[in-house]
């Protein structure tokens, strides 16, 4: 079965048949990804053949995190300690991405959620730390990496957010209001940029 860019193909190491979502040498940028949804995710990248760059603020733990992929799947890791809440260093990162590899195929807009709490115990602060990391994250890295996607006419960004999309979950007040303006984004922008092959998509895990 060919479809674009996903195919079935025979594995000869177990006899199964295994899917191929056509990934192989595609650069694929991670954000959040020393831990998580977000290793989870690059690691199954790194088994679909993709060229990888990580982010997250701990040092340390993206660097092992860097190394357990390279050591399972025999290519280097390009791994940028970043502050997503930051704009300076998410356009640091993505720089770094692109003097590396040239381009960005496939973006994971990825952030730990903002911390639990009802709305009276929401400061002006929390709000504006909020807002940076959960929604204008998205935003600023997604806007660094489209104008390389639109020229090459393909792209693919991952938002992950939260099945509250759908039904609030209490004492999130944060997470709940800006996850939604998270999808109600990235909604508008799939229609801007469907016509040049980029395809915008948020998924909605519960609890992980």
């Amino acid at each position: 079965l060919t479809t674009d860019s996903m195919r079935l193909k025979y594995s000869a190491l177990t006899g199964a048949v295994v899917m191929d979502l056509g990934l192989r040498g595609k650069v694929a940028m991670v954000a959040a990804s020393s831990k998580g949804l977000g290793f989870g995710i690059a690691r199954e990248l790194a088994r679909e053949g993709a060229l990888l760059a990580l982010c997250a603020r701990d040092a340390d733990g993206l660097a092992a995190a860097a190394a357990a992929l390279e050591a399972d799947h025999g290519q280097p890791v390009l791994a940028l300690p970043c502050d997503l809440a930051d704009e300076t260093q998410i356009g640091g990162m993505v720089d770094a991405v692109l003097a590396r590899y040239g381009t960005v195929h496939v973006l994971v807009n990825n952030a730990g959620g903002p911390p639990p709490g009802p709305s009276a115990r929401v400061s002006e602060a929390d709000w504006q730390r909020a807002f940076q990391l959960t929604l204008m994250s998205a935003v600023r890295t997604t806007s660094a990496v489209l104008p390389a996607m639109r020229a090459q006419r393909w792209g693919r960004i991952v938002n992950v957010s939260s099945y509250s999309v759908k039904q609030p979950i209490p004492d999130l007040m944060l997470s709940n209001s800006l996850r939604l303006a998270v999808a109600g984004w990235a909604k508008t922008l799939a229609a801007e940029v469907g016509p040049d092959n980029v395809l915008v998509n948020t998924v909605a895990p519960g609890w992980t």
